[in-house]
């Protein structure tokens, strides 16, 4: 079992920056990559970012690319997610996941993901 807790959302003016933090707990020796997804009110849940846990690749959704990044820090089982330039569209609630393998899927595919954290609440006024 791995236990994910997010931390770092709220409310932000456009253009504006936050920094989001999701601390793995449990099983995290297991971890293969962990994700960023979200989800805005009557959407599906949308990939965002995702990091592998003992590479430096790094993926990111089109819609986010050159405004979000996405880092970890293994020492403390962290994964974060820097936002900036935050639009309007960019509100919703932001997931943390961590997943046990490729499982041959994209890391865009949130079925590949094996635990999710309670998610954060971001929110972008205009």
């Amino acid at each position: 079992q791995v236990q994910l807790v997010e931390s770092g959302g709220g409310l932000v003016q456009a253009g504006g920056s936050l920094r989001l933090s999701c601390t793995a707990s449990g099983r995290t020796v297991s971890i293969y990559a962990m994700g960023w997804f979200r989800q805005a009110p009557g959407k599906e849940r949308e990939f965002v970012a995702a990091i592998p846990w003992n590479r430096d690749n790094t993926y990111y959704a089109d819609s986010v690319k050159g405004r979000f990044t996405i880092s970890r820090d293994n020492a403390k089982n962290t994964v974060y997610l820097r936002m900036n330039s935050l639009k309007p569209e960019d509100t919703a609630v932001y997931y943390c996941a961590a997943r046990w393998g490729s499982y041959g899927s994209s890391w865009s595919d949130r079925w590949a993901y094996n635990y999710w954290g309670q998610g954060t609440q971001v929110t972008v006024s205009s």
